[in-house]
């Protein structure tokens, strides 16, 4: 297989690549163990984007600096991101405490601190179970027709539903409020 890269093509590559990789490598302060890792992401991402290379526009040079830069600025934030989220240098929850007699970090860390309360995700069990009873008895006391329009609007909203010919808008606005109601008398509070 024939490379349309010229070997001084390729050397003018690798050198911005490594231009690149050693100034995000500085800026950064990242340890020289990543550089061969940063210099071989700008390349393949250049691979990717040499096809839309115009030598009548500029020098190959010119190009491949352009987007090691740009690539490089999406690799400094994601790096500055992940600092935010994890700090400068990562801990181990494992990590035994000194003086601790065998306490390990995550110990000290309860599940409504844990990482997937941080993200969003239910993080007491029986909470989450209770609230899913609760709801089936609630469902439960409703009339059949306002359950399945329940299960309807779950899957779609009001306009939907107009559209589809389920009723006229006023009467689902209505059997709305009559399901919340119901709900209520039944214990569920609005979310």
């Amino acid at each position: 297989m024939q490379s349309p890269i010229s070997r001084a093509d390729l050397q003018t590559l690798q050198h911005e690549a490594d231009i690149a990789a050693r100034r995000l490598i500085r800026k950064l302060h990242l340890s020289k163990e990543d550089l061969d890792d940063i210099r071989q992401d700008l390349l393949v991402d250049l691979i990717a984007r040499l096809p839309a290379f115009d030598r009548q526009r500029g020098s190959l040079g010119a190009f491949a600096g352009v987007v090691m830069a740009n690539r490089a600025t999406r690799l400094a934030h994601k790096v500055k991101r992940e600092r935010r989220l994890y700090g400068a240098v990562p801990t181990s929850l494992d990590e035994t405490l000194p003086e601790g007699d065998g306490t390990t970090r995550g110990d000290f860390v309860s599940e409504e601190d844990g990482l997937s309360a941080y993200f969003g995700q239910p993080a007491d069990g029986f909470a989450e179970v209770e609230r899913r009873l609760d709801v089936e008895r609630g469902l439960g006391a409703l009339d059949p027709d306002d359950a399945q329009l329940s299960a309807a609007l779950s899957q779609s909203n009001i306009d939907e539903l107009v559209r589809c010919g389920h009723a006229a808008r006023s009467s689902l606005y209505r059997r709305v409020k009559n399901i919340r109601l119901a709900l209520l008398a039944a214990g569920l509070k609005a979310a």
